[in-house]
C-alpha cells in the first residue's frame, strides 16, 4: 500500500527500526494509520473465519464432548486430514449472598470457612471437587457453571509429525 510518494508498509518491513524512527512525523502518522487499518481488516477477517469454523464444527464438537461425557474442556477429532481441536472453557460464578450464608453456617459449626471459601466469596473448583458429597450439595445452590467462548484450532496432520 503506497502512501502518496512516501514509504509503504511493504517498504518498512525491510527497514531497521532506527531508519523508521528517523522518518518525518507525518510519514510515521500515515504509516501507523495504514497499519492500524490493515490490522482492523485482518482482525475482522479472522473473526469472520472463526465464525465459519465454529458454525462448521460446533455440533460435531458437542457430539464428541457428549460421547466423552464432558461438558467443557478440550476434545479432538479428525476431518479430512485435519485435526480439529475444540476448546470450551468452564466459567464458574458463585452466588455471593448464598456463599456468605454458607460461610456463616460453617463458622457456626465450629469450622473455618476460609478453608473452603476465598475472601471474594468464591470456591475454587479443586476445593469444591474435594468436598464431601454431603457438603457439596449445600454449596450447589450458590454455584453457576457457564461456558466460555468456544475455540477451535485446525492442525494439518503433516504438522503433527
Amino acid at each position: 500500500m503506497t502512501i502518496s510518494n512516501h514509504i509503504t508498509l511493504a517498504d518498512i518491513r525491510r527497514m531497521p527500526v532506527g531508519e523508521i524512527a528517523a522518518l518525518p512525523a507525518d510519514q510515521l502518522a500515515l504509516l501507523k494509520e495504514a497499519a492500524d487499518q490493515q490490522f482492523i481488516l485482518a482482525r475482522s477477517l479472522s473473526d469472520w473465519i472463526d465464525g465459519a469454523i465454529s458454525l462448521k464444527y460446533a455440533d460435531r464438537a458437542a457430539e464428541c464432548r457428549h460421547e466423552a461425557a464432558k461438558d467443557t474442556g478440550t476434545i479432538r477429532f479428525e476431518d479430512d486430514g485435519v485435526t480439529v481441536i475444540a476448546e470450551l472453557p468452564k466459567r464458574i460464578d458463585w452466588d455471593q449472598a448464598l456463599l456468605a450464608q454458607i460461610a456463616e453456617n460453617i463458622a457456626s459449626a465450629g469450622e473455618d470457612p476460609a478453608e473452603f471459601i476465598e475472601t471474594k466469596l468464591s470456591v475454587s473448583e479443586r476445593k469444591y471437587g474435594a468436598l464431601p458429597e454431603s457438603w457439596r450439595k449445600g454449596f450447589e445452590p450458590a454455584r453457576t457453571v457457564r461456558t466460555g467462548k468456544p475455540k477451535f484450532r485446525l492442525v494439518l496432520n503433516e504438522e503433527l509429525r
